[in-house]
């Protein structure tokens, strides 16, 4: 591993070990929607292997912020959950169809969603209270 890797490790662990939660949904949200990006390259230059490996991962995303969700905070996790779900049917299908345009409707999901958290992160935490 070249020292600039090892770094960027270092500094991406450091970033996630003191990050706040809601940092980490968002930076969970920018995995995912790279994930989706580089699927669908992946699955318009014909490369399978990669194209799969990379739409596991994001699906693998979108589950771990289906199962964080606080199901007790009413309407707004039920939504979420919805699209969550539909999110990953859509992984499922593209990933079984070669479907690089299922991979970019859930990206522009994702990014409004994406956007909100990063928006309400950014709101100090006495505020929020």
């Amino acid at each position: 591993m070249n020292p600039y890797a090892s770094a960027h490790e270092a500094y991406t662990a450091s970033a996630v070990m003191t990050a706040p939660p809601e940092r980490l949904v968002v930076m969970l949200y920018d995995g995912a929607i790279r994930f989706l990006g580089q699927g669908a390259v992946a699955l318009r230059e014909g490369d399978r292997e990669r194209a799969r490996d990379r739409i596991r991962r994001a699906e693998a995303i979108v589950s771990e912020l289906n199962l964080c969700l606080d199901m007790s905070h009413g309407e707004v996790p039920e939504r979420l959950r919805s699209i969550y779900l539909f999110c990953k049917r859509q992984l499922l299908d593209a990933n079984l169809h070669a479907d690089a345009d299922k991979l970019a409707s859930v990206q522009r999901l994702l990014v409004p969603l994406r956007d909100a958290w990063d928006e309400a992160s950014r709101i100090p935490r006495a505020e929020a209270a």
